[in-house]
């Protein structure tokens, strides 16, 4: 399922970043790789705020619906 369906505080284990190859790049520098973990720390009107290799970062819906988890 995408990132922006997961629930807020569950730790999930990456799966899968879809979109071209400078998206995937993008999320890959902001930590989001295959296998790491990401917890989702609150959303507001569909932008979330993720929990990522101990630093928190926001993402828009369009971001997190390429994100697999």
């Amino acid at each position: 399922m995408p990132l922006s369906m997961a629930g807020t505080g569950e730790p999930n284990i990456i799966k899968r970043i879809g979109g071209k190859e400078e998206t995937r790049r993008f999320l890959e520098n902001l930590g989001f790789v295959t296998g790491g973990t990401v917890t989702v720390v609150s959303e507001t009107g569909g932008n979330l705020i993720v929990n990522v290799k101990d630093s928190r970062v926001a993402i828009g819906k369009d971001m997190a619906n390429k994100i697999l988890v």
